[in-house]
């Protein structure tokens, strides 16, 4: 298996450091609101990855953060006159239901930041023991300058990112010893939340957290780090340089990053009125449509959401799911026939489908292509699985067909829906009319029926239906 490497632009033989476990870090959102699409982007292509992992025999130990504590969060419960904790609180119990949803798994932990306060206040006294950070009228700076790999993650020019630096002037910038410095530490505002430390009653920057909560569930050194490319810098950066100065070992050997999602074209943004929820998103698709949608590119590549592609996505699904239902019925409806040789010829390719996904997969994390390998595989099934065919046939198709979704994370066979009184009572109307050779009432109801989104389909096995 060969993982792009960000850290060294190439792609890399997988190897973890214990042999049969992964250790994976994924930032997660920071929740002072519903999470949008561009949220779900690294979840689902992520919880992809760790689902592959797993299929391919690992222990994945994958820790995804909830930020708690931050100055959106604290800025929407002045608005809303509550406490940063209720907000906080309020929207990790929001983004757990849109991830449910989107059938993300859970991860093995969710850490969140307020209650890794101790272990923060910890790795800064360790940092500054070190060399490594500096206080300033009760604010902590990392010393960029004392990180000699500083800039080797984004592979920017540092001594330009500086000159841009000091141009900005930042308020309180001068207490810097360098312009690329950054907050490990800083003293509380009036009307927010703190925590007491060496240096200040205050709370911790952003990319402390991340360090200390990886640390804690993964340890020193973790096999995959993985997040959107717009954290690399400064955030991925920062937390390789407190990480490595605290632990004297290498952070992460793999780093992963997703490209961005833009909307008909255009970045994502509420002055453009094109910011999408998940929630917006589920008002008018299932979120698997949603799944299927982001795995369709690979997930270096920009992906452009439209509606368009949307209702391909949807259309996508329904394929899926319409042969995978169709090889249920046939378990369930099938006869108990030996296999002739011929079909047994047809279950060894079938079979062969599996090989053909690990390859795709095998090569950075290639859902697109292997997303084409399950469209060959329902192709493969309809032209090769015939009505009427015996029930072992069936089901050793169906059950590589959903053994390929799951691991795309593809809720392909749902349970089988109880119609309501009226359109039972429609469908026996029309098979009474039909035995009566009423066939002008029979596609009355037909068409009455499909109207009502309900699509009937004659089969040797019976009348089946579906929503459309």
């Amino acid at each position: 298996m060969k993982i792009f490497n960000s850290l060294t632009m190439t792609k890399q033989e997988f190897v973890p450091i214990e042999p049969g476990k992964v250790s994976m870090y994924v930032c997660g959102p920071t929740v002072y609101n519903l999470i949008h699409i561009g949220n779900a982007r690294p979840m689902i292509v992520f919880d992809t990855f760790r689902r592959y992992l797993e299929h391919k025999g690992y222990e994945v130990n994958y820790v995804s953060n909830f930020t708690d504590v931050d100055d959106k969060i604290i800025k929407a419960a002045i608005e809303e006159g509550v406490s940063p904790e209720e907000i906080a609180q309020r929207y990790i119990a929001e983004c757990k239901k849109d991830m449910e949803a989107m059938n993300v798994k859970p991860a093995t932990t969710h850490p969140q930041a307020t209650l890794e306060i101790d272990g923060m206040i910890a790795m800064i006294q360790e940092l500054i023991e070190k060399g490594h950070a500096y206080e300033k009228n009760g604010t902590v700076y990392f010393s960029t300058r004392s990180f000699r790999d500083y800039g080797e993650l984004s592979h920017k020019n540092l001594d330009d990112l500086r000159s841009g630096f000091r141009d900005l002037k930042v308020s309180g910038e001068e207490e810097k010893e360098d312009p690329l410095d950054f907050v490990l530490w800083k003293p509380k505002k009036e009307g927010e939340p703190f925590w007491p430390s060496p240096w200040s009653d205050g709370r911790p920057g952003w990319h402390i957290e991340c360090s200390v909560m990886a640390k804690r569930y993964l340890g020193d050194t973790i096999d995959i780090h993985a997040g959107g490319e717009d954290l690399i810098f400064p955030h991925h950066e920062n937390e390789i340089a407190q990480s490595t100065c605290a632990n004297g070992v290498p952070f992460a050997r793999y780093w992963m990053h997703n490209a961005f999602l833009n909307i008909d074209n255009r970045k994502m943004s509420k002055s453009l009125g094109n910011f999408f929820t998940v929630r917006d998103i589920s008002q008018k698709y299932d979120l698997q449509v949603l799944r299927l949608f982001m795995l369709s590119a690979h997930y270096r590549s920009p992906l452009n959401f439209s509606a368009e592609l949307m209702e391909s996505a949807k259309a996508s699904l329904e394929r899926i799911r319409n042969a995978a239902a169709r090889l249920r019925d046939l378990v369930e409806n099938g006869t108990d026939a030996v296999l002739a040789e011929s079909e047994k010829a047809v279950l060894r390719e079938a079979n062969g489908f599996t090989a053909k996904f690990d390859e795709r997969m095998d090569d950075d994390n290639n859902t697109a292509d292997a997303l084409s390998v399950v469209f060959d595989l329902v192709r493969f099934a309809n032209t090769n699985v015939p009505d009427g065919a015996p029930k072992e046939l069936a089901k050793g198709v169906l059950d590589v067909l959903l053994t390929l979704t799951d691991v795309l994370g593809l809720i392909v066979l749902t349970e089988k829906e109880n119609l309501d009184e009226e359109i039972e009572a429609l469908i026996e109307a029309r098979q009474a009319a039909r035995k009566a050779k009423d066939f002008a009432t029979a596609d009355r109801i037909r068409d009455e029926l499909k109207a009502k989104g309900i699509e009937l389909l004659d089969t040797r096995e019976g009348v089946k239906w579906k929503r459309i």
